[in-house]
Parts: structure tokens; sequence; C-alpha cells
């Protein structure tokens, strides 16, 4: 083999190794859901089950958006709310509900952008057997971010239908 043949097989080699550790992918820690921290566990009075909240961006008067990285464990969800100015959710990973007053529940998966409009009644939360972690964005904060109403009953949840 030649010197010039022997440095075009090194140079591919560490090439490869390179590619290799830069897209290996790490699974989350227990601490983590998907790329940000999972964060402390939400308000009680808020929400049913077990559901943890990482803030993201806190109240930012130049840009009036509030921004938090939320997992709903297994069958937790959120109570019943609205925002003034709306919500978006950005479902990060796994399988959730989302349900607006008088509307079916929805199946939410990984990938999936849901707009909850202006006053608009909705809750959202992890399916039954699986956790759903999504970023949620508050915005045009001036407005106000959340009103909390009642708890989502069980009869409620469990309404889904495939």
């Amino acid at each position: 083999m030649t010197t010039s043949r022997i440095k075009q097989l090194a140079v591919a080699l560490g090439a490869g190794a390179l590619l290799v550790g830069f897209t290996g992918h790490q699974p989350p820690t227990p601490d983590q859901a998907g790329p940000f921290p999972r964060g402390e566990r939400a308000p009680a009075q808020n929400f049913t089950g077990v559901v943890y909240m990482h803030p993201l961006i806190k109240d930012d008067p130049t840009f009036n958006v509030v921004s938090g990285n939320v997992t709903f464990e297994p069958g937790a969800r959120s109570h019943w709310h609205t925002h003034a100015a709306g919500q978006i959710l950005l479902i990060t990973d796994g399988v959730g509900y989302y349900q607006e007053k008088g509307q079916p529940v929805r199946l939410l998966r990984k990938g999936e952008v849901i707009k909850a409009q202006p006053g608009v009644e909705h809750w959202h939360g992890a399916s039954p057997k699986q956790r759903m972690t999504h970023v949620s964005l508050n915005v045009n904060t001036e407005k106000g971010i959340v009103t909390w109403l009642e708890p989502v009953t069980d009869q409620e949840y469990n309404s889904y239908k495939p």
C-alpha cells in the first residue's frame, strides 16, 4: 500500500470517528425531558398527577412571552384553563391528550403543534400509559398569562375515542 493511500484511509477513518461522535444520540438522563432539564414538580393545585416544569423564558417584556418545558407522567394532566392571549404547545416527546371545551379529546404525538386560541378553555396532559413533554409558549403576556379553572374529571380524561 502506498503512503498516499495510507494517508487517505487515515483521513477517512478519522472523519468517520468524528461523525460518530457528533451523531451519537445519548438518551436523556432521569432529570431531563428531551433536550431540557425535567425541572421541579408543578403545583398540585393546577394539575392532576405528577407534572414537572422547567422555565425556559421567564416573563420577558421585550418579547412578551413566558416559555417552559413541561413533562406529564402517565395519566397526569392540567386543570381546565384559559390564556387571555392564547398558548402554543410544541410536543417534543411522548403521547398525550388535548381538549377544548365542547370538543372531543385529541391525541397528541411528538412533533405536533397546538395553538390554543385566546380565551378558549382547554386542558392537556399525558396519555394513560405514556408520558408527554411539551414546550409551552404563552405569548402577549401583557394581556395576562393563565387563568386556572376546575380539575379535569376522570370521565372527561377517559373520553378519548380513537
